[in-house]
């Protein structure tokens, strides 16, 4: 048995990796495009090349929980977008590239290793803002849209995999907004009680995996493991 944090490089992602290697026995791995030395697999999920690679990882180390936390808002020449008018193609599509298909390859990779007995937990990364019943300001098209899009991966995936074993789960989580590099333009509109550290985030999200059930099958949760509607 071992633990799997994909997209390990991000804030959320070390931090996460330095919890639960501080405070579990079991072994944990990490998937991630940077070289982050032993137990890991340097590669880019959002190729869907390296499907293949990825597979042979997994079956190697067999996970029974995995915490994908690859995704994307801004770069260095994009920023959300606060109009229609600022939307442009090659960012939409490399918005789901990071927040969509790293996770749909992470589990087409993983998908063939499981069997009708296989016990697993996986929480992917998602945002709030993805949910359409909480949308009241707009905006952030490209990134709104795309986590609204691994939220529907993540509600036909718990399908797909519970009927293979009922000890299979999954769901997305909104992490909460975390001082990190992907929020870091963005601190001056929040609140410093909102605003919580990359450790305090890998703790929530350690003990929402811990309570992980069928309660919060194929639903997007909140850092506290509470419900958030689609």
């Amino acid at each position: 048995m071992s633990i799997l944090v994909a997209g390990a490089s991000t804030g959320i992602g070390n931090a996460l990796v330095a919890a639960l290697r501080a405070r579990s026995d079991e072994p944990v791995y990490t998937i991630s495009r940077s070289d982050l030395g032993q137990h890991n697999l340097q590669i880019d999920l959002s190729d869907a090349s390296n499907i293949p690679a990825v597979q042979t990882f997994l079956a190697s180390i067999l996970p029974t929980r995995v915490f994908c936390c690859a995704g994307m808002l801004h770069d260095d020449t994009h920023m959300p977008e606060k109009m229609l008018s600022q939307i442009q193609d090659d960012w939409v599509f490399e918005s789901f590239s990071k927040n969509v298909l790293t996770h749909i390859h992470l589990a087409q990779a993983l998908a063939p290793v499981l069997t009708k007995t296989s016990s697993l937990k996986w929480l992917s990364l998602s945002a709030k803002v993805g949910s359409l019943d909480d949308n009241a300001l707009g905006g952030w098209y490209s990134y709104r849209m795309s986590k609204t899009a691994l939220n529907m991966f993540i509600k036909n995936l718990s399908i797909e995999w519970g009927r293979k074993s009922p000890e299979i789960y999954v769901a997305s989580l909104h992490p909460g907004t975390t001082d990190s590099e992907l929020s870091k333009p963005f601190h001056k509109n929040i609140s410093p009680d909102r605003l919580y550290s990359a450790e305090q985030t890998a703790t929530r999200l350690i003990d929402v995996m811990d309570h992980f059930g069928q309660a919060q099958q194929g639903k997007l949760l909140n850092w506290d493991g509470t419900v958030i509607a689609y």
